[in-house]
């Protein structure tokens, strides 16, 4: 009995070879062949073999939220005495459809022993997303953003609301970046904001996301939060198109079944990365009606203006301040300097223009300052005609002129007006009264000559000098030289920083772990494993996942207490940020217990 066992168990362990050997290798995709726009789903390859290289295509058209996501199953079957082993290898991908149409992705390749096995080609259907628009909530005069949420993502879903949706060129939008949710979060990993192309944009400041509020949405109670707005003046007309938002939070759910005799309550939960993007929206930009006046500030809102000037009696070539304020809402940073109508003998220089802007959800308000320095050249009176400045109106859809009041002052006679001296073209007096001033006759007579002891090329230190100096020269060349190459690889040269970048950061969180600023701390200690990591693994930051890393340290002969404690520490630092709790003891114990296991993972790969 005990040899059979024996022979039963070499069987199983030896089988999957022989049969990867004897069959064919196979690479498999499911996919759905019909989602809806917004919808994510899951791509699933499958191959029968291990130990190769797995390519996919890019999955152009679609969002790509996760992935790669792998992993391993074996299976062995025993049918009329004969036994059969296979084991299959997973990778899976978490897209978004985006915009309907019909997608066509190449196959993936899997290359084995210079070999290469494709999958089948994946054609995909996009139709139009479900009616269900859960962005209409209306607060005050702003209308929000429409979205699709497909079924499956209602319970916690981000959405881009804007307070309008057709605009003038130039006119402010306010646009709120929402999450709703009806699940527990733990918090925010990761957010990435669209680049408002066509856009001038102003970040507002928004309070930190520490509670969620109440609100009902079509019939349905979520818990809300802003996580950023932002002020949107349009630059260009017609239709612009702004990219989604895309979030990663931080779920917490329920591990395991629940108990039978006290149902959740000694049930464990863990947290996992769930990511989320918002649909594209669109906006109309319509340009200003009508003629442009020649006066045009740029400024579409509402102004006012005012000016002054500092004195009314000057002397001849002193200056005057004249003093123009531009107030209102709007497009205040676009607002140009207004236009001067002066006499040739008021010399004026550029303005200087300061700013005082305020940003909020209602647009920005404040005022720009214009000031010119007007001198004049000549004694007498001078006039300041009115100055005319004209605005779109956005209230009114007309184009409106602003005029300030007509000024008037006096040059009188300086003490060098009777010298005679006449003024042309805006000279300054002085500068004609000391000319030819610096004018220098020629020098006529020889000055001392000497013979010169000896060429310096005839003595023999020369060459020495001259050999030393070509030697010194070609070292630095070989050193330089030999700096650009270890320098050319970058990846090396970030292998080899590694260890002191991360070292650095660490001594910043240890400052502030001083200092008492939490969640600095913890965000430095994420930004020193996460670095560290990349720099060291060779895996781009756009690419660093959790799964990607702790492959990668496996790979390279990490133990696995080390992967499990940093993937602990991962944890503890990212609920930490947006749970704090937070006793000194604590934040201590993951310093040290960061500062270990950088240290010990830079011993194990050196």
């Amino acid at each position: 009995m005990k040899k059979l066992l024996i022979y039963i168990i070499l069987i199983m362990l030896f089988s999957p070879a022989r049969a990867q050997e004897k069959d064919d290798i196979n690479v498999e995709v499911e996919y759905p062949s019909v989602v809806r726009a917004g919808q994510q789903f899951t791509i699933s390859y499958s191959v029968n073999a291990g130990g190769g290289d797995f390519a996919v295509p890019s999955f152009q058209g679609f969002y790509k939220l996760m992935g790669p996501s792998t992993s391993y199953s074996s299976s062995t079957q025993i049918i009329n005495g004969k036994w059969s082993s296979q084991a299959t290898y997973s990778y899976s991908y978490v897209l978004q459809a985006m915009e309907e149409g019909k997608y066509s992705f190449p196959p993936a390749q899997f290359t084995l022993k210079n070999k290469t096995y494709l999958s089948d080609s994946v054609r995909i259907e996009v139709i139009a997303g479900n009616a269900q628009q859960p962005g209409n909530v209306q607060q005050g005069n702003r209308a929000e953003a429409s979205e699709e949420i497909d079924a499956e993502n209602q319970n916690l879903f981000v959405s881009l609301l804007l307070s309008r949706k057709e605009v003038y060129l130039g006119e402010g939008i306010l646009a709120t970046v929402k999450i709703y949710t009806r699940q527990d979060l733990s918090g925010i990993s990761e957010i990435k904001y669209p680049g408002f192309t066509g856009f001038m944009k102003t970040d507002l400041e928004t309070p930190p996301l520490n509670q969620l509020r109440q609100e009902n949405l079509n019939g349905t109670v979520y818990g809300t939060g802003v996580i950023q707005q932002f002020l949107l003046y349009p630059q260009v007309t017609g239709e612009i198109i702004i990219d989604p938002v895309q979030v990663t939070v931080l779920v917490q759910q329920k591990s395991g079944a629940s108990d039978p005799f006290f149902g959740d309550f000694f049930s464990t939960y863990q947290t996992v990365q769930k990511p989320l993007i918002s649909s594209k929206l669109k906006v109309m930009v319509k340009p200003l009606p009508g003629t442009k006046p020649d006066d045009f500030s740029g400024v579409v809102g509402s102004l006012s203006l005012t000016a002054s000037i500092n004195r009314d009696t000057v002397n001849v070539n002193d200056a005057v301040n004249l003093k123009i304020v531009a107030s209102g809402t709007g497009n205040l940073k676009l607002a140009e300097a207004p236009g001067l109508k002066l006499s040739p003998d008021l010399e004026t220089y550029d303005p200087k223009i300061t700013d005082n802007f305020k940003s909020s959800a209602a647009g920005t308000t404040g005022q720009r300052t214009f000031e010119f320095l007007l001198i004049p050249r000549h004694y007498g009176s001078y006039t300041i005609p009115p100055v005319t400045y004209s605005y779109f109106n956005t209230s009114t859809g007309k184009y409106e002129q602003l005029r300030t009041s007509e000024f008037t002052f006096y040059a009188r006679k300086g003490d060098e007006q009777d010298t005679g001296i006449t003024v042309y073209g805006g000279v300054s007096k002085q500068d004609v009264k000391y000319l030819g001033k610096d004018i220098r006759f020629i020098r006529e007579k020889t000055g001392k000559l000497r013979k010169s002891a000896g060429l310096i090329v005839a003595g023999r230190s020369f060459y020495s000098i001259y050999a030393a100096a070509l030697l010194v020269f070609l070292a630095i060349l070989f050193i330089r030289r030999e700096h650009i190459r270890r320098n050319a690889d970058i990846t090396a040269v970030r292998n080899r920083k590694a260890g002191r970048i991360a070292s650095a950061r660490l001594r910043e969180a240890s400052s502030c772990m001083k200092k008492g600023e939490k969640d600095r701390f913890y965000e430095e200690i994420l930004k020193a494993l996460w670095g560290y990591l990349s720099d060291k693994l060779g895996i781009p930051v756009a690419e660093l996942t959790r799964t990607s890393a702790v492959n990668a340290l496996r790979e390279r002969g990490v133990e696995e207490d080390w992967i499990n404690e940093l993937t602990g520490l991962l944890d503890r630092c990212e609920y930490a940020r947006y749970a704090p709790s937070g006793e000194a003891s604590e934040l201590s114990d993951i310093y040290t217990g960061a500062s270990r296991l950088i240290s010990s993972i830079e011993n194990k790969l050196g």
